[in-house]
């Protein structure tokens, strides 16, 4: 599969932090069709099923053998008819209608696919990650993943991976399965790196792809001044995470550049890295996120002066070479 050099995070399409209207919705899809955007990633947990129905509603105005399209398992969602007063409690603003239950047997996932394909109102996904299995990897490693590989056997998905923002769990899947992909959420970014130290290595070793999410780090590195307010981690910047993503940006300035840009650049620049993916709230920012993606790359000096500051990691490969 292709993924391109962007793909679109669709945790906005669920109205993640702030709601979005559904005209909204389909124009920053077709937006991101537009600019050339081919890879689109979506998951029950985000809006309770919202993401989904929007994506796939939109999607099907294009022609299915030219996208690829990824969803994951692992929560499924149950009807909770006492919640839909309720807003949800994990970020989305949407009604708690439905709750997230926990599941990573193989009927679970079996279950939760075809009920993803409902909602997206598509013949097939191409992608299916394993979602945030941390808490629960035994299950995740011993019943997801072989009810995944036996759907890819039977050609029902073309590929099968894991997505987390913890780097052990994907070292877990990388070193002891045979996932094609692991999605890195915020663990390969400008502003920080861990993914460096076992999890890129090894897939370089397994020829197991990476796509790199979150490379904003939710929201911190998407301005080119951080502020107080920017997510973090889907939360708030602790004072010292704030003032290194602000001494990041002083740096892009001085060479001409921006955080947003310096972002997308060196989280793409790895080689393992198939495809970063990056979300967005509404046409204007696609559009923005895909300029960034296609501009020419940060001049070379940001990247030695990076490193002597201490705010790069001298290992970490970067556009046009090591720094």
């Amino acid at each position: 599969m292709e993924f391109g050099r962007l793909g679109l995070g669709c945790a906005q399409l669920g109205n993640l932090y702030r709601e979005v209207d559904d005209g909204t919705a389909a124009a920053t899809v077709a937006a991101a069709w537009d600019a050339g955007v081919r890879f689109f990633d979506t998951a029950p947990h985000y809006g309770l099923g919202l993401s989904e129905r929007r994506l796939g509603a939109a999607l099907r105005a294009f022609p299915r053998p030219e996208f690829v399209l990824s969803t994951k398992v692992g929560r499924r969602l149950v009807p909770d008819p006492e919640g839909a007063g309720r807003r949800d409690s994990e970020g989305f603003a949407v009604p708690a209608d439905h709750r997230r239950v926990w599941d990573f047997t193989a009927d679970g996932v079996r279950r939760s696919l075809d009920e993803s394909l409902a909602r997206l109102g598509l013949d097939r996904v191409d992608l299916v990650l394993v979602h945030d299995p941390e808490d629960h990897l035994a299950a995740a490693v011993d019943e997801a993943y072989p009810a995944l590989a036996d759907l890819r056997s039977q050609g029902v998905v073309r590929a099968v991976g894991v997505g987390s923002k913890q780097v052990s769990a994907l070292h877990r899947f990388a070193r002891d399965t045979d996932v094609d992909l692991v999605m890195i959420a915020g663990r390969y970014t400008l502003l920080e790196q861990s993914a460096l130290d076992t999890l890129l290595p090894e897939c370089g070793r397994r020829g197991v792809r990476a796509v790199a999410a979150g490379v904003f780090n939710s929201g911190l590195l998407a301005e080119d001044r951080p502020h107080e307010g920017l997510p973090y981690d889907y939360g708030s910047a602790p004072p010292a995470v704030l003032d290194r993503a602000r001494a990041l940006a002083a740096a892009c300035a001085r060479h001409g550049t921006s955080l947003p840009a310096a972002a997308i650049a060196f989280t793409a620049a790895h080689p393992a890295v198939a495809s970063v993916v990056v979300g967005a709230q509404d046409p204007d920012q696609v559009r923005r996120n895909a300029a960034l993606a296609t501009a020419d790359p940060p001049p070379e000096e940001l990247w030695a002066d990076l490193v002597a500051e201490g705010l790069l990691r001298p290992d970490a490969p970067v556009p046009g070479g090591r720094p």
